[in-house]
């Protein structure tokens, strides 16, 4: 190991952070029993306001942002992991009170890593990541709730975002017919070539006057933009189906009643990532490794490294992210 590697830090002097790449030692790592040289992560809405004054995220600095990271175990004080290792690790405190993967090295608590599946290298899980991973878990949630693919169409919202465009490809991988929501018409091609059957603007989810309940649309949603739209979205779905919510970029308030769930048996499903037991957590990383959508790789925008991620992160605030990014760390 070098005692010496690169990390992006941000940095918050009064009313502004400053963030760039400098130079830590190993003795600045948080305490942890599994140390990770780390390949890759990847950029989320989270990481962005991590790297903004008033994210709400960070709650010390200076600080190294990052919420996911697949890498290689150089160090380990664990019984479960030994040197040479290739793992994962996604959520938890990592990136937002732990210092996070963008960093050559991190050292992680060992309860939060994952082995990495056979099936997936590294660069692939990180083309998964965070966002990958909510996908998969709100789809999840949706099917222990009762949803198959022969009951009509699922709405994915944000559908060009993170988990919004895996969710889409996940879902087309399996069989269902997707319905995704964007506010970027250009992005139709983009969508139908994840498998999606229909592309509907973000417009139409976002109703002036909202109706206790409206026309029934579909039979289930994965949300990852919450809001006003998510309103809309429960006065829509189908009797007895459910929506998996697991984002707040439309806002947090959700001017619903609840007549859909008393007359409809709408179930709303909070996806929750961060805190996820283990056992489901390791079950969905390897049915994601053995069902790998075509457009994993594809779906990935850019790769960035270290340097090019102050820009990286405010694109991803300023919605001008298609699909996922990737950060070669090392």
């Amino acid at each position: 190991m070098k005692e010496k590697f690169s990390a992006l830090v941000v940095d918050k002097r009064g009313d502004t952070c400053n963030v760039g790449v400098r130079q830590l030692t190993l003795s600045q790592l948080p305490k942890g029993e599994v140390t990770v040289k780390v390949a890759y992560s990847s950029v989320n809405y989270k990481d962005g306001l991590a790297s903004i004054p008033n994210g709400k995220i960070v709650q010390s600095y200076p600080f190294v942002p990052g919420i996911d990271l697949a890498g290689i175990v150089v160090a380990s004080e664990s019984k479960r992991f030994k040197e040479g290792d290739e793992v994962l690790v996604t959520g938890y405190e990592l990136g937002v009170s732990h210092y996070g993967g963008y960093s050559e090295y991190a050292r992680v608590k060992e309860e939060w890593v994952v082995p990495l599946p056979e099936q997936l290298s590294m660069k692939e899980a990180m083309a998964y990541g965070t966002a990958g991973f909510t996908a998969a878990l709100s789809i999840y949630k949706l099917e222990k709730a009762g949803l198959s693919h022969d009951q009509g169409p699922v709405l994915v919202t944000g559908a060009t975002g993170g988990v919004g465009s895996i969710a889409a490809a996940l879902l087309a991988n399996k069989g269902y017919q997707v319905v995704a929501s964007t506010g970027s018409n250009q992005y139709t091609d983009y969508l139908k070539g994840l498998g999606v059957s229909e592309v509907i603007g973000r417009n139409e989810l976002e109703k002036d006057k909202i109706r206790a309940l409206d026309k029934q649309r579909w039979i289930a949603a994965v949300d990852p933009v919450g809001g006003k739209s998510l309103a809309y979205i429960l006065s829509s779905i189908q009797y007895g189906g459910s929506v998996a919510v697991s984002g707040l970029v439309g806002g947090v308030n959700v001017p619903t009643t609840v007549f859909p769930f008393i007359l409809r048996g709408v179930n709303l499903l909070g996806v929750d990532s961060v805190y996820c037991p283990m056992e489901v957590r390791e079950e969905l990383w390897r049915k994601m490794a053995a069902f790998k959508p075509q457009s994993l790789m594809t779906d990935v925008s850019k790769e960035v490294s270290l340097q090019e991620l102050p820009t990286a992160l405010s694109e991803i605030l300023e919605g001008k992210t298609k699909g996922r990014v990737i950060v070669k760390v090392s």
